[in-house]
């Protein structure tokens, strides 16, 4: 497990110069995968570490037993944020002794239900907020979360939608 500035940088140091070397090498895959698994209108996502059975929100039908995607993506969202946040402190030589990130946003469930068209569908005005225990300066935090929000992956692809396709196998 990487701690220390030292230790993040001897880890990186060899792909950084392996992706400027060979760029290609950098395109990283991703995948998820989704099963139908159970009854109802539910699917079943495997995740790192359990599966998760993902249903339908409260606000468009579901009782509240499933995971909702939505929060499923604000969970990615801080996922990245928090984990990105403490690479660049650790990066910067700041020492956050604890912290808590906490997202929200809302979704219009009328776009969601098709109540009404012109009503966008998915979530909106994302908000990050952090708290740290720590003895950083001001003008460090604000340099802190400048640098963590230009690197954090999911919150980019938020910002700039990859091309999604949806296509039968």
């Amino acid at each position: 497990m990487i701690t220390t500035r030292d230790e993040l940088r001897a880890a990186q140091a060899p792909l950084k110069q392996q992706y400027r070397d060979d760029p290609a090498s950098a395109l990283t895959p991703i995948s998820a995968d989704a099963r139908y698994t159970e009854s109802g209108i539910t699917a079943t996502v495997e995740t790192w570490s359990a599966p998760v059975r993902a249903g339908l929100h409260r606000a468009v039908g579901g009782d509240g037993s499933d995971a909702c995607s939505a929060d499923m993506l604000m969970e990615a969202v801080v996922a990245c944020a928090s984990v990105t946040l403490r690479s660049v402190a650790t990066a910067m030589g700041l020492t956050i002794r604890s912290g808590e990130i906490r997202g929200e946003g809302v979704f219009d469930a009328r776009g969601t239900l098709g109540v009404d068209r012109t009503v966008e569908v998915g979530v909106q005005d994302v908000r990050l907020v952090a708290t740290f225990d720590t003895d950083a300066t001001d003008a460090e935090l604000e340099k802190l979360a400048s640098v963590a929000d230009r690197y954090c992956v999911v919150a980019q692809s938020l910002r700039r939608p990859p091309h999604i396709e949806v296509r039968r196998a």
